[in-house]
């Protein structure tokens, strides 16, 4: 009878004091547990809505709401990602339609010293009269030392050149990849007046910066004149039309970044 007795005392004080505690005299919460412990069934949450019972499906977890929530099932989506292999893990495009324009007046006073001007890792202080295009100075992230960092840049080349004649009419010209204000690649081309006026061309360019310090780092594309043959009233556009027989759509740039990483840290898993 003793025992019957203290058993209901134990019962109706468990269920005045509205809070369970294991191993513990000072529970903080309806049932705290000061310990391990070992599911041998299920765990179920009550839909306060409908009030009935979700057990999730297979690879889900709980996942707080945050204070005054219940929590919800939540499945994560995280990749499988093998040793010492790399792996997509930032990309970004972007356009331009304002371009840089050069007149015979902008040319750059390099170009007799290209071999020793154009020099990877050199500063773009360092080149005279180079133009950066405005919408491709973009930002973009590196999250491991062991990368690879692709940049493919497309522009259009335009000029007002009258048909050509006798001799040829011609413009040098040069466009530089840079990353944090550091050249990763850079490409020299001509264009040449044909039988048709205002001849334009295609430039495509693709660059490459490799192991790269993790953090923010800071791209741009600039380009520039840099000698002119039997012209020099003709205006030089680089992503930008300067005659009508093409618009500001057909001569617009775009750059396209891709880095490859071997995965060394993740971010949070937000849902």
């Amino acid at each position: 009878m003793k025992n019957i007795l203290s058993i209901l005392f134990l019962s109706v004080g468990l269920s005045l004091s509205a809070q369970i505690g294991i191993r513990t005299v000072t529970p903080r919460a309806k049932l705290d547990v000061n310990g391990d412990i070992n599911l041998r069934n299920k765990l179920v949450l009550l839909s306060t809505t409908n009030n009935s019972l979700s057990q999730g499906t297979n690879d889900q977890v709980l996942v707080s709401q945050g204070e005054g929530y219940p929590p919800v099932w939540k499945t994560l989506r995280i990749p499988e990602y093998e040793v010492n292999k790399f792996y997509l893990i930032f990309n970004n495009s972007f356009s331009d339609r304002t371009g840089v324009t050069f007149t015979g007046s902008e040319e750059s006073s390099t170009a007799s010293t290209r071999s020793t001007s154009f020099v990877k890792g050199a500063a773009f202080s360092t080149f005279n009269n180079f133009k950066k295009i405005t919408a491709l100075s973009q930002p973009f992230q590196v999250y491991s030392t062991d990368s690879k960092t692709y940049f493919q840049f497309e522009t259009v080349i335009h000029t007002n050149f009258p048909a050509n004649g006798n001799p040829d009419t011609a413009i040098d010209y040069a466009c530089g990849i840079f990353v944090d204000d550091k050249l990763v690649n850079l490409r020299q081309g001509n264009i040449k007046a044909s039988s048709a006026a205002s001849t334009f061309l295609t430039h495509n360019q693709i660059g490459i910066a490799e192991n790269l310090t993790k953090g923010t780092h800071n791209i741009s594309v600039a380009c520039s004149r840099l000698k002119s043959y039997n012209t020099n009233n003709a205006t030089l556009g680089i992503g930008i039309n300067v005659a009508t027989n093409i618009d500001s759509f057909i001569a617009q740039s775009s750059l396209k970044i891709d880095v490859y990483e071997v995965p060394q840290v993740f971010n949070p898993i937000l849902n």
